[in-house]
């Protein structure tokens, strides 16, 4: 016996996944992507306009080789910042970001006591500054950019295009 109740349920619920998948799930990443690749290059560059500071302040926490880290950090925030935004290179550019980010929450001694109590203390972990671009750079390293991106793009047309013309 078909209960067509359980059966409606059942479309219903069909059509609700979809539409996650091919919206809500794109869109979140597209968000996410924009907002915190803007916010990556315009911490980038602030370390690098401010290449002084941030060389004052690397030195002030005990980061080895702060002037060439002040420039490695300035330089791989505002480049990672605009290949977010593109969604190309996602996963690289996630697992690099994701290390930046974790280095970043490790350096500073208040955000450390932060990153090594996110299970006692989470309310403190999510407030720190790094925790968005932290979280930024592990959903794209977990799920890719999306299908709205270079990454995407280049997969469908291009190496398609590749393996079409090889058969």
């Amino acid at each position: 016996m078909d209960n067509p109740v359980v059966k409606l349920a059942e479309k219903l619920y069909g059509l609700l996944v979809k539409a996650g998948d091919l919206f809500v799930a794109q869109i979140l990443l597209l968000v996410f992507r924009l907002h915190w690749g803007l916010e990556f290059i315009g911490t980038g560059i602030g370390k690098l306009e401010h290449h002084d500071k941030t060389v004052a302040f690397f030195t002030s926490i005990g980061v080895p080789l702060p002037e060439l880290n002040a420039w490695f950090v300035g330089c791989g925030e505002l480049v990672g910042g605009v290949l977010l935004i593109l969604g190309l290179a996602g996963r690289p550019v996630g697992a690099f970001l994701t290390v930046m980010m974790t280095v970043a929450y490790l350096s500073v001694a208040d955000d450390r006591a932060k990153f090594f109590n996110v299970f006692s203390e989470p309310d403190k972990f999510v407030s720190a500054a790094p925790f968005f671009f932290l979280l930024t750079a592990l959903i794209v390293l977990a799920f890719g950019p999306g299908k709205l991106s270079a990454d995407y793009l280049i997969g469908k047309y291009v190496f398609k295009k590749k393996e079409q013309g090889a058969s």
